[in-house]
């Protein structure tokens, strides 16, 4: 049932030991609101954890050095960010038909909870969240604020991305203003401080990138044995996606990522008008119209190809 943000506020003001979920392969917006929304529970006197199905990343240490929350029998299910529950991983078995509440900005949402607060034209679920504390005049510390800055901050590529909405820059604007969130270091640390075998990756981007269907298409796909010989763990490969459609005449472009499991995760990206997030659909994912993801198995040609044959169908 999709509900408002009168219905969230009278849930979450009565709810009780909630656990909140964040998605597989976590990024900062799914951090930011899995915290940021933490801070907020702690504010409203009801204690509450995240959890995730893998480590956080180290570079969001200064959003989850503050714990993640004690261990206790949840009464309350809560999941951030998550538009299938395909996505919690491990947790899915444990949670996946117990939540009670989504929060979510996700247009291919899957309405899995007892109760969703969407909102599709959202920028990222920290801005819904943001929203929903201004909604309730609960009081948004320092920390929770750099929280749902760094949601916003990353799910915008710094405020560039065509998803960016104005009210983005108004909630980013408010951030800066009012709780000295040090913005520019977490710009930095996001989207410029790199490994060194980050920056060996970046100089062999032109090598690994595979154009097909006349170029329309591009394709760079990282396996683990690439991983190992540069360095560098999947966690570093976040914000490479963009780079597939760079190219001019390019409309689509897809970041191939290789799970230690074996499984490809691949992160779309739209440059024109083609809705990507309906060809996630068709292999199982989701996600946005101008950035998209989906899993797929199998060995590295066979994913291409298949790959390959969902992009043919949908430029027809």
């Amino acid at each position: 049932m999709y509900i408002g943000f009168s219905e969230a506020e009278t849930f979450l003001r009565n709810c009780k030991d909630a656990v909140i979920i964040t998605h597989r392969n976590p990024d900062g917006d799914c951090i930011g609101a899995g915290f940021g929304l933490k801070d907020i529970l702690e504010q409203l006197g009801i204690r509450s954890r995240v959890v995730c199905h893998d480590e956080f990343p180290k570079r969001y240490d200064f959003l989850t050095d503050i714990g993640a929350g004690e261990d206790f029998e949840p009464q309350t299910v809560i999941a951030v960010d998550i538009a299938d529950t395909k996505l919690m991983g491990k947790y899915e078995d444990i949670y996946g038909d117990k939540v009670q509440l989504c929060i979510d900005h996700h247009i291919s949402n899957k309405n899995y909870a007892e109760k969703t607060l969407l909102h599709g034209e959202a920028t990222a679920a920290c801005e819904i969240i943001y929203s929903l504390a201004e909604f309730m005049g609960v009081k948004i510390t320092r920390h929770c604020a750099m929280c749902l800055y760094t949601g916003i901050a990353t799910d915008s590529g710094c405020f560039k991305y065509d998803c960016t909405t104005p009210r983005a820059h108004e909630i980013a604007a408010d951030m800066m203003r009012r709780y000295d969130i040090n913005f520019a270091r977490i710009n930095r640390y996001m989207f410029d401080v790199k490994s060194e075998g980050r920056m060996k990756l970046e100089s062999r981007i032109n090598e690994l990138m595979e154009l097909h269907l006349g170029g329309k298409l591009a394709i760079i796909a990282v396996t683990q044995d690439m991983m190992k010989d540069m360095g560098i763990e999947m966690e570093e490969l976040e914000g490479f996606a963009p780079l597939t459609i760079q190219l001019e005449n390019t409309e689509v472009g897809i970041l191939m990522r290789e799970r230690p499991d074996g499984v490809y995760k691949c992160s779309f990206r739209s440059a024109y008008d083609v809705n990507v997030s309906v060809i996630c659909q068709e292999l199982g994912g989701g996600g946005h119209a101008k950035a998209a993801g989906c899993t797929v198995e199998g060995d590295l040609e066979s994913a291409k190809k298949l790959l390959t044959a969902a992009v043919e169908r949908a430029l027809g």
